[in-house]
């Protein structure tokens, strides 16, 4: 009866967000409805528990990248992610501009490819990480080709633009729509509380 009072609490939590200014869930909080594997046979390190998604990769091994069915083309999306020290991941827009995802509090200073980064193409314009094991909010709007990530509140890009795949893309298709990823090969990586708002096309 706890578990469901939790659950039901969990599910009237993710609502609220995604009815916020027009927010959809893109993870519904209870399994992985809405996502594939990448690989189809490859390891799947994916779990779903109290509302969390959470990719566990021991040393030594790799995981598969998660991706969404549906596509987007100009948005708003928001989420939150727990990392633990030096653990490694990426949320990709369109699935070919990747939002570094990197457990790098203690180095205390903005580096290429660091956490926030634009993978490949842009550094955050500052240092925003905060430590292992608390959660990150990240809010990234996309139109057209140019991108402006807010992490833990403060702007790191703004209006940046990327006109080509960054790495690990699904395709190179950058003229059209395409799906969110969340990378899962490298480290260890919790989500929760992932919504998007479509925009308008400009």
């Amino acid at each position: 009866m706890k578990l469901l009072t939790t659950l039901a609490t969990l599910l009237l939590a993710v609502a609220a967000l995604a009815d916020d200014a027009g927010f959809k869930p893109l993870f519904n909080g209870q399994d992985t409805t809405g996502w594939r594997l990448r690989k189809p046979g490859g390891h799947n390190s994916w779990s779903v528990a109290d509302g969390v998604l959470k990719n566990t990769v021991e040393k030594g091994q790799h995981g598969t990248d998660l991706v969404s069915d549906a596509k987007f083309w100009n948005f708003t999306v928001k989420f939150e992610y727990m990392v633990p020290d030096g653990s490694n991941s990426g949320f990709y827009l369109r699935g070919r501009h990747e939002i570094q995802i990197l457990g790098d509090f203690a180095k205390g200073q903005v580096a290429k490819g660091g956490n926030g980064a634009i993978y490949n193409h842009t550094v955050p314009s500052e240092f925003a990480s905060k430590p292992a094991g608390e959660w990150q909010t990240v809010e990234a709007t996309m139109i057209g080709n140019k991108i402006t990530v807010i992490l833990n509140g403060k702007k790191i890009h703004d209006n940046v633009g990327c006109d080509r795949a960054t790495g690990s893309e699904l395709d190179k298709n950058v003229t059209e729509p395409g799906s969110f990823f969340l990378q899962g090969d490298h480290g260890t990586v919790s989500f929760r509380n992932l919504v998007v708002k479509e925009l308008p096309k400009e």
